[in-house]
């Protein structure tokens, strides 16, 4: 069994686990009493190098990185995301942080609200604004969702630095094969259910996305009301939510190395964010969408009420890979063996926003 560092991003600062020989410890929190929106395990260097997006009441938001695994972190001298003055904008938090894949080691990207992309050349120490989105023709129409107008998620392609896609709450999905010098929405077939129009070019509500890890173009879309896949890269869209109990949530998730296997967090509605049924469990595919299992063994049985966020369910990269989430009772769960069986990891933390896992050992 690999060594996996596990980081959950709370409400109240940033815990880190290590697990070694089946055997995990919980180490925090640090970036006490601050917010951590975003965390990322950046593995392509020797030693992997922890990002965190941590916001002070106090001192507002920064990104710290860390390169001993948690033990001690810094910060930039100066600010490492910051809004040019000319776009009269200054920075509410830091929601995502993406290491690019292979092709581009040194780049990192951040998902900002408000809703904008930066990217850095060193590693996540300075940001550059991503200025075509930013100036986007769309952009001025881009109304802020439940959780503030954000770009929250971000997918680099692994084998091309210059495929970028990225999520906006709520503008929907956007798409560049050029590193950014321009982007198109990529939203035909998602609804907005709330909307006079509920299939406009942009304006859904995507609360997540995630790559399959064979087929680099199919995707998997977690929105406002619906689960979709495409099989061209997001150019288009097919609703596979039959099977579940909800279609609504927040999180999903892809395997990190099977194919066709995705996972959802389904939640009761819009107006009832408990879990599906007030049960906690976790659905996984195993064929792109067709089917959805039921993932409980070890979870809670009986009424439940924690509800898991956008970021807060990932895998690891181990075989058989750890599946984990933590929820808003405080509750971060992992399994071993693909999700096929749970165990309880740590209760009572503040509200969990985001968990990242890697195998580092």
């Amino acid at each position: 069994m690999s060594d996996v560092l596990l980081a959950v991003g709370t409400r109240k600062g940033l815990f880190v686990g290590r697990r070694r020989g089946g055997d995990w410890d919980l180490s925090g929190p640090h970036f006490n009493a601050e917010a951590v929106y975003s965390v990322a395990i950046d593995t392509r260097r020797t030693v992997p190098r922890l990002l965190a997006g941590a916001d002070s009441a106090h001192f507002g938001p920064s990104v710290f990185h860390s390169d001993d695994l948690g033990e001690t972190w810094q910060e930039p001298k100066k600010p490492a995301v910051k809004f040019p003055k000319d776009t009269g904008t200054s920075l509410e938090r830091v929601w995502q942080l993406h290491p690019a894949g292979p092709a581009a080691p040194d780049v990192v990207y951040a998902g900002t609200e408000p809703g904008a992309l930066f990217r850095s050349e060193d590693g996540g120490e300075t940001f550059e604004l991503v200025r075509s989105l930013w100036d986007h023709p769309t952009r001025e129409s881009w109304v802020p969702g439940g959780g503030g107008l954000a770009v929250h998620t971000v997918i680099t392609d692994p084998g091309d630095a210059n495929v970028v896609t990225v999520a906006v709450s709520t503008a929907g999905v956007f798409r560049s094969l050029d590193g950014g010098a321009s982007w198109a929405p990529s939203n035909s077939g998602v609804q907005a259910v709330f909307l006079p129009d509920p299939h406009p070019e942009f304006g859904q509500c995507v609360h997540k996305i995630a790559q399959d890890p064979v087929d680099r173009d199919r995707l998997y879309l977690q929105n406002h009301w619906g689960v979709y896949r495409s099989d061209d890269a997001g150019a288009n869209w097919t609703d596979i939510g039959a099977g579940l109990p909800s279609d609504f949530g927040f999180s999903i998730a892809a395997h990190p190395r099977r194919a066709n296997v995705a996972y959802v967090f389904p939640i009761n509605a819009d107006i009832d964010r408990v879990p599906a049924g007030k049960r906690c469990r976790v659905y996984r595919t195993e064929d792109a969408g067709a089917n959805w299992q039921a993932l409980g063994a070890g979870l809670p049985q009986g009424d439940h009420y924690g509800t898991v966020l956008r970021d807060a369910l990932r895998l690891d990269d181990d075989d058989p890979a750890g599946v984990y989430f933590g929820n808003r009772n405080g509750e971060v769960y992992a399994s071993d063996d693909d999700g096929d069986s749970w165990r309880l990891l740590a209760s009572h933390l503040p509200d969990v926003l985001c968990v990242r896992a890697a195998v580092v050992g």
